[in-house]
């Protein structure tokens, strides 16, 4: 069974608020192995809502929009369904004593403009709503079954857990689950993660995908099986093969952060660690205080010229901190500071010196400043250095 999920609401295409109900349903329509193959935000107009339904009627088995529900001009999300599916509008007087019930029983009396909300396509099944005031209803039209939702995330849920899924249970005959896992990568772009394993990612189930960030690459490993059992099976046994081509450029599963991996190490093998930043402004310190271990990092944020940003001033920062410490490691970060480009991080250069046992290891970057890219960069490279040496 194919999904398309329809976020209604220009506030959505402004930025203003963060879309979490469509990232919320695309997860319970995997657990139910229904394809979510698009998902698709369209402002509060009804010409382009219903083009978008109709667009979305080609493709899909089912579909869900949340939004535009309300009481209000702009709520018009009732208007283009009905356009959409070629339906009028009518009122459903069942619907309007819902809504006047649920006023009288909050000790408030309703307002004209809610009758509005009780208006559906006419042959659409009404959905009550016992949590909020925006009725709900179901079209069925050549083929697909629309499932129109209110915006508020807890209204949606509570009718999604109620309603949708159990109808979506019910429908999708072959009771599939789709299973994913996420291989987390450090100091490795994608490119270079995509030559490893290009040959992977053509797999069709369990399927294999990259996704960039700042210094890091996740690789996605989905599986589609009848069972969990079986989908967590091709999805270990993809892994495996993933882990082959990676090996220890992999660094955490899941949602895990490079300093959680960090300072998880340093807490096992019962290590301190010191640091010097210049660029990066104690950040790289305090991302590993911040990790639930809330470890005790000594630091000391440098200010350096650029003529001074050079591995042997690396290695003598970072020698001299670890004696004045006392720490286990101590690794010291020097960068030019002139490039305030937050968008580029390929000018001036860095140098990372980690000092631990006696023994010196050095590390240069043609990347430096004090952009948000540079810093990020510089930071994640660093705790890499770090992750490896407790290796």
């Amino acid at each position: 069974m194919r999904a398309e999920i329809l976020s209604i609401g220009t506030e959505l295409l402004l930025g203003e608020i963060v879309d979490t109900n469509a990232a919320w349903l695309a997860q319970q329509c995997a657990a139910l192995g229904v394809d979510v193959y698009f998902r698709t935000t369209v402002g509060d107009n009804v010409g382009r809502i219903a083009a978008a339904l109709q667009t979305a009627m080609r493709r899909a088995d089912v579909i869900i929009t949340t939004g535009g529900l309300g009481p209000t001009v702009d709520d018009v999300t009732r208007e283009a369904v009905a356009q959409a599916v070629g339906a009028p509008l009518v009122l459903n007087h069942a619907l309007v004593e819902q809504i006047r019930a649920r006023f009288e029983k909050w000790g408030r009396g309703m307002s004209e403009n809610n009758v509005r909300q009780a208006y559906i396509p006419q042959g659409a099944t009404p959905v009550e709503n016992p949590v909020g005031t925006a009725p709900c209803f179901i079209v069925d039209h050549a083929g697909c079954s629309i499932f129109v939702l209110p915006g508020v995330p807890r209204e949606m849920k509570y009718l999604t857990e109620t309603r949708v899924l159990p109808w979506l249970r019910e429908k999708n005959g072959d009771g599939s689950i789709i299973l994913s896992k996420i291989l987390r990568t450090c100091a490795i772009g994608e490119s270079a993660v995509d030559e490893k394993i290009a040959d992977l990612e053509t797999e069709s189930n369990p399927t294999v995908g990259l996704a960039a960030h700042p210094g890091q690459t996740d690789v996605r490993i989905t599986a589609k099986a009848p069972t969990r059992a079986q989908a967590e099976k091709m999805i270990a046994d993809m892994e495996t093969r993933v882990r082959e081509r990676l090996g220890d450029w992999i660094y955490g599963v899941g949602a895990e952060t490079v300093e959680q991996v960090v300072a998880r190490l340093l807490t096992a093998k019962q290590k301190t660690a010191a640091l010097a930043e210049t660029n990066t402004l104690g950040k790289i310190a305090a991302s590993l205080r911040d990790t639930p271990e809330g470890l005790p990092i000594a630091e000391k944020v440098l200010h350096v010229t650029d003529a001074e940003v050079n591995a042997q001033n690396a290695a003598r920062i970072a020698a001299a901190l670890r004696a004045q410490t006392g720490a286990d490691i101590a690794l010291a970060v020097i960068s030019t500071m002139g490039d305030q480009d937050m968008y580029n991080a390929d000018t001036g250069k860095t140098f990372i010196a980690l000092v631990s046992d006696a023994k010196t290891r050095n590390y240069s970057y043609p990347v430096g400043g004090m952009g948000e890219q540079a810093q990020n960069w510089t930071t994640i490279r660093a705790l890499d250095i770090l992750r490896r040496a407790l290796l």
